[in-house]
């Protein structure tokens, strides 16, 4: 297993920065690493996403995993890993997607939902397989049905994660979790309140390190 998949599966925790601006997203990062989570992936979607991921490459180097999010081709991912992504995560599962970043090294987190996807994706190469959309199809309790069939498969939920819902995703046998907007509240960021996005992370820290018993 790589040291960045080795890295998140320890942490446990991917947020998704979805931001408006290259300046929201920023703030995002900033404060989920305040609240003691070292893992961030930025998706396409933020404008400007693959200068983020360049500059937050440069800047916080081994401090901090910066990865691609919503990558939906090969070129996508080959400019995303050019500028420092030390992962790939794709909403979908787009085989070249797969074979480019095994190509360079990097770890692919490919989307899929039906089991049938889930093992396409899996022995194509994926590292890991991001199970989205998993909070629409039953949440921790379907994750748990997939992998009850599928031990060797690392599955990461997306979607319907949660607080609340972080636990019975771990005690399914989520390798780690994806989590978007219950953990990057850009409504918060808006408000001035970077800090509740930080004290949020650590609640998160600490679900995880509970549910897993490692506290």
């Amino acid at each position: 297993m790589s040291a960045v998949k080795e890295r998140i599966r320890e942490v446990g925790i991917v947020p998704v920065v979805r931001a408006t601006s290259a300046a929201e997203a920023l703030d995002a990062v900033e404060a989920i690493r305040a609240g003691g989570i070292p893992i961030l992936e930025i998706t396409l979607t933020v404008p400007g996403a693959v200068a983020i991921i360049r500059d937050l490459s440069a800047r916080l180097g081994d401090a901090a995993l910066i990865g691609a999010g919503t990558v939906l081709d090969a070129d996508s991912a080959r400019e995303c890993i050019d500028a420092g992504a030390r992962f790939v995560v794709s909403p979908a599962l787009d085989i070249p997607t797969i074979e480019a970043c095994r190509k360079l090294d990097v770890p692919i987190f490919p989307g899929a939902l039906t089991p049938t996807e889930i093992v396409t994706a899996w022995k194509a190469g994926a590292d890991a397989v991001k199970v989205f959309p998993c909070g629409a199809v039953g949440g921790a309790t379907y994750l748990k049905s997939v992998k009850a069939p599928l031990p060797q498969v690392d599955l990461l939920p997306t979607g319907g994660v949660s607080l609340k819902t972080a636990a019975d995703f771990i005690a399914a046998g989520a390798f780690a979790l994806g989590v978007g907007a219950d953990l990057v509240d850009l409504a918060a960021l808006r408000r001035g309140e970077a800090a509740t996005i930080a004290a949020r992370a650590l609640a998160y820290v600490a679900e995880v390190a509970k549910a897993r018993g490692t506290t």
